[in-house]
This record gives C-alpha cells, structure tokens and sequence, in this order.
C-alpha cells in the first residue's frame, strides 16, 4: 500500500476514534450521582454507564493501535506482518486500518 493512502487511511481512523471518545465524554448521567441500585426505578443509567465505560475502554485500545500503527508507518513498516514481516493484503488494511498480522496469523493469534 502506498504512503499517502495509509496516511489517509489512519487519519479517517483516528478521526473516527476521537469522534467516538469525545461523545463518550460528554456530561451525562453518572452512577455516582444517586443512590440507585440495579433494578430501581430509573436505574437505566447505572446500565448505559457500565456499557459507555466498556465502550471506552475498547475505544482507548483502538486508539493505542492506531498509535501503533502510525509509528509503522512512520518506520516503513506499515503493511507488513509485527509477527512474520510477511505483507499484509491491501484489502485487509482498506477494512482494518490498523491490522498488525496477515488473517492466518491473527486467527491463530486470537486462539493462544
């Protein structure tokens, strides 16, 4: 893939990852605010923090793999497997900017 496309690829990512942070931070509901518990009336926001704390959780290690990514990019070594070195396919870096091994390799990854 070629420098300028992944530059643009990663700055799409990492526009849409500080989109996502910044909506979660905005003020809202907090369980801290009120003495409610689980199945109270009107608890539904002890659940939707849980679930905005998950999701930022996920957002931050999305954000961290960008930043990893990045630094690749900026080393020459985007597209190529952190595991093997083996090229990783154009079309898998056009759905997931910020892929560090080849599909078999994450599989096999993911199940160790």
């Amino acid at each position: 893939m070629d420098h300028d496309h992944a530059q643009e690829l990663l700055s799409a990512e990492r526009e849409r990852l500080e989109q996502a942070i910044t909506a979660l931070e905005q003020p809202g509901p907090l369980e801290g605010t009120a003495l409610r518990e689980p199945g109270d009336r009107d608890s539904e926001d002890l659940y939707q923090d849980e679930v905005d704390a998950g999701r930022a959780e996920h957002l931050h290690a999305e954000l961290a793999a960008l930043e990893r990514a990045e630094a690749r990019l900026a080393a020459g070594t985007y597209g190529l497997s952190v595991e093997s070195g083996e090229p990783i396919p154009d079309a898998r870096l056009e759905a997931i900017p910020t892929a560090e091994r080849t599909i078999e390799e994450e599989s096999n990854y993911r199940r160790s």
